[in-house]
């Protein structure tokens, strides 16, 4: 059974290469949206007052609630090596531990400043985990704006999990990456109504749920900036399934179809089990198309989801895609998916943020994907703009959310024609 995809899109257009001034988040951001998913980690970031404002200011948390995620502050002392920050951390580590007995899995996530004064904390998490286990698992990954975009803080947590996961020789799919519970529990759903036999999930809510990888797991990614994780799953001697991403009604049923050819699921009981749920997604995104057919994109890169939303705004909702701008072009992950998005736009990997501002502002696109840095100032010289961090915070993946994915894109559109009708009126 085929995917019935076409296979004469983007893959082998020229990519344009640029490196200079960058306008992301850093990685740290990614602990918003995973401590809300791992109910029993805690994320300890060794960095500044500035860390943690970012992390305060993000997840909105009151300053009464008791959130799974904090800040090991580094002082202008430890800046300046007058004081042992291994038993600074240490320290903190073990009040922490006391005060907090339900976390079992604790992370310590570097920052700038704890990697510009060489902090190693791939040793102090293995002198941690000494100290601590069994009970307490301690991981390390780097969450520091210097080289990642913010997503990337995600995929530096799951490929540190992944050379500790447990050994198996059953034969189970794996889904990778962090989805907001009700969309996990519909597409978990989706697959148990297919016949999938056994499928985990990573990250797992808790660290007895965690998956146990091995030669016969099969691993089907629902982000597509996990490119550390990837290959880490790959080391375990796990085997991706290259897969459209399952944004819209398309990349859902081909993502849910490349799932059950690998597992062998006859095609008419796909048909009979996708059918309603396709239906409702065609409806709702068909709503908000009417908005978006016709218009023209711009893509800044900044999540890496934007190669994947490209070939769902082009091929569902109507729209014209000028430019594609991605932090990272990684055809092993986002291959199908290029496949699927047809000739035309330029296709650019990496950012000098003037240069490419040069080229929107000489396009003048209807919709302009950006980070916030640069909304505001487009949207003064009359450009709409979507905020690119929004579709990682809002639930945008398979069938039920495919008219609200659409939405995200239209709103801005309906905003600007509202405000320029009630101008002219």
């Amino acid at each position: 059974m085929s995917l019935d995809l076409p296979t004469n899109g983007c893959r082998d257009t020229p990519v344009l290469k640029q490196r200079g001034q960058r306008e992301v988040f850093c990685g740290l951001t990614g602990i918003i949206w995973l401590h809300r998913k791992m109910q029993d980690a805690f994320f300890l970031v060794v960095g500044s007052r500035t860390c943690a404002h970012l992390l305060q200011s993000a997840a909105g948390v009151m300053i009464f609630a008791e959130p799974r995620f904090g800040t090991a502050i580094l002082e202008e002392k430890d800046l300046a090596g007058l004081a042992d920050a291994n038993t600074e951390l240490d320290r903190e580590v073990a009040r922490l531990l006391a005060r907090r007995p339900d976390i079992r899995q604790l992370f310590l996530v570097g920052s700038c400043p704890s990697e510009v004064i060489k902090l190693d904390l791939a040793r102090a998490a293995e002198r941690l985990n000494g100290q601590h286990s069994p009970h307490v698992r301690v991981y390390n990954y780097s969450g520091s704006g210097i080289e990642t975009t913010f997503t990337q803080g995600e995929d530096a947590c799951l490929a540190a999990m992944v050379p500790t996961l447990p050994a198996t020789d059953a034969r189970e799919l794996l889904i990778v990456g962090a989805l907001p519970d009700v969309v996990e529990d519909q597409a978990l759903s989706l697959l148990k109504a297919l016949g999938i036999p056994v499928t985990r999930t990573l990250p797992a809510h808790r660290h007895s749920e965690l998956p146990a990888v091995g030669a016969n797991t099969v691993f089907a990614l629902v982000q597509p900036f996990l490119g550390d994780t990837h290959a880490a799953l790959t080391r375990r001697g796990a085997r991706h399934l290259p897969a459209p991403f399952p944004f819209g009604e398309e990349g859902t049923t081909a993502w849910l179809r490349a799932v059950a050819d690998e597992f062998g699921i006859p095609r008419d009981h796909f048909e009979a089990v996708t059918a309603a749920p396709r239906a409702r997604a065609l409806k709702a995104i068909a709503a908000a198309a009417t908005t978006l057919s016709g218009k023209s994109v711009f893509f800044f890169p900044d999540s890496q989801l934007e190669i994947p939303l490209a070939r769902f705004l082009t091929r569902e909702c109507g729209m014209t895609a000028i430019e594609v701008g991605t932090p990272y072009l990684q055809t092993g992950i986002v291959g199908p998916d290029l496949d699927m998005l047809a000739e035309g736009p330029t296709i650019s990997e990496g950012q000098d943020v003037d240069l490419q501002l040069d080229r929107a502002r000489a396009a003048r696109p209807d919709l302009t994907v950006c980070g916030l840095g640069l909304a505001n100032p487009l949207e003064a010289e009359g450009l709409s703009t979507k905020w690119a961090i929004e579709l990682v915070f809002t639930p945008v993946h398979f069938y039920e959310q495919a008219g609200d994915l659409a939405s995200l894109f239209a709103r801005p559109l309906r905003r600007k024609a509202l405000l320029t009708a009630g101008a002219t009126a």
